[in-house]
């Protein structure tokens, strides 16, 4: 099984991000991606990019040395009941929308029932379509609840690669990204996968991700990264 996208990356204008979107484009074009998504951290998170960021994507190509790009956001889920920063209008206006706890600025109880209806809640929001790496014993959500939700939703749950590299600061990314899996193959939800990079060198590294869906046995027809085609009907692109 070959990941041909990426559907989580930063660039600089997320303030902890090292390289440019041409960087970052240049990269999956030498990895031979069939497309790559740009997701900066929206407001909530320091540094990172404000409203009229999102508001001006609109000016930026859609494609870089022949890769589609989708250009969006990794929103913040603030607290229980699901709220996110950024408004509707903006998020109507993106190609594509991820959903994540960071914990460092979450409002919500610290607790696995928090973290659970954080996720739910921010499900019901018909913008986000991927679920970001509820995959950190930090601000770990029910799985079992969440994948049934994505589920019921058609929201995608995410296989984050960043939450398996040597040093990641999320904790116990790899048995939770296992759990994670079996439960996706036991209800028969679909994933997507992304890289979380924060450097051109991390695009499009799926190399430990793949070695996961290999030993779980885990279903391509469930994995809509496999082909660009897959991915478009949870995106919002404009022609």
């Amino acid at each position: 099984m070959k990941i041909k996208v990426d559907t989580h990356t930063h660039t600089l204008a997320s303030g902890h991000g090292f390289s440019t979107i041409r960087e970052m484009a240049k990269e999956a074009a030498n990895k031979g991606l069939q497309m790559l998504a740009i997701t900066e951290h929206g407001p909530a998170m320091p540094g990172s990019c404000h409203e009229y960021y999102f508001y001006n994507l609109k000016v930026v190509p859609r494609e870089y040395y022949g890769v589609p790009l989708a250009l969006g956001v990794e929103l913040s889920i603030l607290d229980e009941s699901g709220e996110v920063d950024l408004p509707p209008h903006l998020l109507k206006q993106m190609d594509i929308v991820i959903a994540s706890i960071h914990k460092v600025f979450y409002l919500g109880a610290e607790s696995e029932k928090s973290y659970t209806n954080a996720y739910l809640n921010a499900m019901k929001n018909p913008y986000v379509r991927i679920i970001g790496h509820p995959d950190d014993s930090r601000c770990l959500p029910n799985p079992e609840k969440i994948v049934i939700a994505a589920k019921e939703t058609d929201t995608l749950v995410e296989i984050n690669s960043g939450s398996l590299r040597p040093g990641a600061f999320r904790v116990n990314g790899r048995d939770n990204t296992l759990n994670l899996l079996d439960l996706c193959k036991q209800y028969q939800v679909k994933i997507t996968t992304g890289s979380d990079a924060h450097v051109d060198a991390h695009v499009g590294d799926f190399k430990r991700v793949e070695e996961l869906l290999t030993y779980c046995d885990f279903p391509e027809e469930l994995v809509v990264t496999t082909d660009i085609e897959k991915v478009k009907p949870y995106l919002n692109l404009k022609e």
